[in-house]
């Protein structure tokens, strides 16, 4: 498709996503003619019936060996999300089914219950999410993530949240106890300072100025907080990446890290058409420099270069991170170590196992 033919694409309002781009393990396809596509895409919520909930990996990439991911898919709908292909293990496409087919895990806290409970189970700290965001717009009613941190709230069991979502703070209840005792940490995203940008590039996602807020009220109460401005993307909006250091500084951060954006499989078509409708003009020099970054694929294959990108401009990006840290008095680029000393075993509901403390 000629640049031209990519400039007339435009999307279902309130998306990321323009369109199903085919998928890896299907061949149906729905396709519309022109004029015929939906101007508005309903959001459809699917249960998930996994019977395991806390998901390990022994990547050298990830700060973390297990994660809870209470929902597939993520309504918050970026344009650039690396977790847009797993949406095609499920029979799903990458594109806006990604964003509107939901798959949710009421289960998931009764799950983790049990996962405390075994005897075999070692306490370490766990991600929420590893994959989509745990503050999606559906966790105001269906409170699963919350349900998980109760669970973790009554173990004293360590874990680090990553959101962009104002959501997370209305749990500030839970996630301040568990910091009481050494338990929690909670990292803002934060792509861009620039409410027009972060809002057609992160369409469902809380404004900068509200994850800012939600930085300050959970530093107030005592709750770790740092900021991950990631992705990165060159050419776009790491200029900001100083900026984001410093609002985030002013906001109670106390640690901060970054990517470099990287777009596997199928989010390469869907970023460049997204480059096309909001930044005409720049797509050729957008995605050249994440090539450069990441290799032909757009997302490099090795361990230790995916997340940070090789070559001049994840470098640039690299040193204006060491140098904004600096200025801004951010001492540490992780969360503090989290303890799991306080750690105890679920109690049995309605025996007389409640009675310990």
């Amino acid at each position: 498709m000629n640049e031209a033919a990519h400039a007339q694409i435009t999307r279902p309002r309130g998306r990321g996503a323009g369109d199903n781009p085919d998928q890896r393990f299907t061949q149906l396809h729905v396709s519309y003619e022109e004029g015929e596509a939906p101007s508005k895409v309903t959001t459809k919520f699917f249960v998930d019936h996994s019977q395991s909930i806390i998901t390990t990996n022994n990547s050298p990439d990830l700060g973390f060996g297990g994660s809870i991911n209470p929902y597939r898919g993520c309504e918050h709908g970026c344009a650039y999300c690396y977790a847009r292909p797993t949406h095609e293990y499920l029979g799903f496409s990458a594109g806006l089914d990604f964003e509107s087919r939901i798959m949710v895990k009421p289960d998931a806290p009764g799950l983790l219950r049990s996962a405390l409970m075994r005897p075999k189970y070692e306490p370490d700290r766990l991600a929420m999410s590893g994959v989509t965001d745990c503050y999606q717009p559906v966790e105001r009613s269906m409170k699963i993530t919350r349900g998980c941190l109760e669970v973790l709230a009554e173990c004293r069991h360590p874990v680090v949240l990553i959101t962009k979502n104002h959501l997370v703070t209305r749990d500030i209840d839970l996630l301040a106890k568990l910091a009481a005792d050494q338990a929690a940490a909670v990292y803002l995203s934060i792509t861009s300072l620039d409410p027009k940008l972060a809002h057609v590039l992160e369409p469902r996602a809380s404004s900068p100025a509200m994850r800012l807020q939600a930085m300050r009220t959970l530093h107030e109460a005592g709750v770790p907080v740092g900021v991950s401005a990631a992705p990165m993307i060159p050419g776009l909006n790491d200029h900001e990446l100083p900026a984001i250091i410093e609002a985030a500084a002013d906001a109670g951060a106390s640690f901060a890290s970054y990517t470099v954006v990287r777009l596997p499989f199928a989010v390469k078509n869907v970023f460049a058409d997204w480059l096309d409708e909001h930044v005409p003009g720049q797509r050729e020099k957008v995605l050249g420099r994440i090539e450069e970054s990441q290799g032909r694929t757009l997302s490099h294959p090795e361990f230790g270069k995916r997340l940070k990108g090789v070559g001049v401009w994840a470098d640039q990006i690299a040193q204006v991170f060491q140098v904004s840290l600096r200025r801004s008095g951010i001492a540490q680029k992780r969360p503090p170590v989290l303890s799991v000393a306080a750690f105890r075993r679920p109690v049995v509901r309605g025996a007389q196992m409640e009675l310990q403390f």
